[in-house]
């Protein structure tokens, strides 16, 4: 105890005692957003810049103690909190690093600290006429850049923008042993060697802790339009994505899947949601189309919707109040169901000419086995990414289903994804929630490959253990 006391005091000095938390206080902080899971930490460490950082890695790497690096605390597979095994943990938080350095708009970028929350990375890209386009849905008010670099988050947006890996062109990052790499190139050309900065995205904190990024912005759209779009089953919706892109080309910047089980839970747990039709159908689709030209894209969306055999029923907007209270049954689906209860959740992909077929084989594999299931599927259609979670019908069954069932019900759906040439993870990360999963769908060598790369970087497994790999 007296050597933690020590520890912490010597962090103190390094942030000032105002920034780490200890006792009761760093509770929140030790348990993820889901519930799912809680560890402990000696401290939570709040420094101010990238120099605190280092030294404080610096400092822990020499006591051998082990470093979870922490953003928004938004993980939903367990890679942002501490472990539950005992391992002497300290917590570091990069909340307080949120300035935004720069924003260049001639060259198209913002150099952003990693505790930058989206919304003001959303903020300042309009300020200056751009647009940052990592579009995500129900933890967006919370998470912070450093985070969503860190997994590789995904969103709405990847149909056109690419996923977080696609919107970075430099990374400034503090390594396991407290050493700083400054690779805040704002460079689109840069042919020297390895391109280090994909090392560090998307994996969750285990190589070292991202500081600081340098994102890419885009032009603001001057027109839109939105569809609320029912159809009769999840492969007219493919067809429907191919016939959209072929008719409107790269104007789509969103097009997600919702299933009438997410519109329920929606509509039961969400204050003033409704449904977009008078009669209800059991699939959705809600796509976006944009332009840079003010040009409007009304009539274009119209003109491929009613040459498409597939769609029962739609509507177009322009407007953005109105088409926000459709995005509004998409966005709250997650809040909707943490409400409800907890589930077995699943977030996959496929190619996208075969998420029907996923979609279709895991549900008739499930429900065969278990009766009285509740499957929810909905998702980021337009690049193969479906969330796919299974419940009772009634909620005060899950827990034993769950305890009893969790290890079943992955290994229907995994064997279906990987059948279909898909992956376990699409943009959620693995941490604890995977880690053990994983190993049985990567070849050996890969997984040999990724344990190779953590030992080089972090030779004494110190940097968000229990992780990944």
């Amino acid at each position: 105890m007296s050597s933690e006391r020590t520890l912490v005091e010597r962090i103190a000095a390094i942030t000032g005692g105002d920034a780490v938390l200890t006792g009761d206080a760093k509770a929140n902080h030790c348990q993820d957003w889901r519930g799912r899971y809680q560890g402990e930490a000696i401290a939570v460490v709040f420094p101010a810049d990238t120099q605190q950082v280092a030294d404080v890695v610096k400092l822990c790497a020499a006591e051998r103690i082990a470093m979870v690096p922490q953003g928004g605390n938004t993980s939903l597979c367990g890679a942002s909190v501490p472990l539950a095994d005992g391992t002497a943990q300290i917590i570091i938080n990069l909340s307080r690093m949120n300035s935004i350095r720069e924003v260049d708009a001639t060259n198209y970028t913002m150099t952003a600290e990693a505790g930058c929350k989206l919304a003001s990375l959303y903020e300042a890209a309009e300020q200056a006429d751009r647009l940052f386009p990592l579009g995500l849905t129900a933890i967006a008010p919370h998470c912070e850049i450093g985070g969503n670099l860190s997994t590789n988050a995904g969103g709405i947006g990847v149909l056109r923008y690419g996923s977080a890996r696609d919107l970075v062109l430099g990374l400034e990052v503090v390594l396991p042993d407290g050493n700083i790499w400054h690779g805040l190139r704002r460079l689109r050309k840069d042919n020297t060697g390895y391109d280090l900065k994909h090392l560090f995205i998307g994996a969750e904190g285990t190589l070292g802790i991202i500081t600081a990024a340098v994102l890419k912005l885009y032009p603001r759209p001057r027109s839109t339009a939105t569809a609320c779009i029912a159809v009769r089953e999840p492969a007219a919706g493919v067809a429907l994505l191919a016939h959209l892109r072929a008719s409107c080309g790269d104007t789509i910047s969103g097009f997600e899947l919702i299933s009438r089980s997410c519109l329920d839970l929606v509509f039961k747990h969400i204050d003033d949601t409704h449904e977009p039709f008078a009669v209800p159908h059991e699939w959705l689709i809600i796509t976006k189309l944009s332009n840079v030209l003010p040009a409007p894209l009304d009539e274009a969306l119209r003109s491929a919707l009613q040459d498409f055999d597939g769609v029962i029923a739609f509507d177009i907007t322009s407007d953005e109040a109105h088409a926000e209270r459709w995005w509004k049954l998409r966005k709250n689906i997650a809040e909707a169901q943490k409400a409800e209860g907890i589930s077995i959740k699943h977030d996959v992909s496929v190619p996208v000419s075969r998420v029907a077929e996923f979609i279709a084989d895991a549900s008739a594999a499930l429900r065969a086995a278990y009766e009285g299931i509740r499957i929810v599927a909905f998702g980021h259609m337009g690049d193969g990414n479906i969330h796919y979670n299974i419940s009772m019908l009634d909620a005060a069954q899950n827990d034993a289903f769950i305890k009893l069932h969790e290890h079943d019900v992955n290994r229907i759906v995994y064997q279906v994804v990987a059948g279909l040439d898909g992956s376990i993870s699409a943009e959620h990360g693995l941490g604890q929630l995977k880690r053990e999963e994983v190993t049985h769908y990567k070849s050996a060598l890969e997984l040999e490959l990724m344990r190779q790369i953590k030992h080089t970087l972090d030779p004494h497994g110190l940097m968000n253990p229990g992780k990944v790999v």
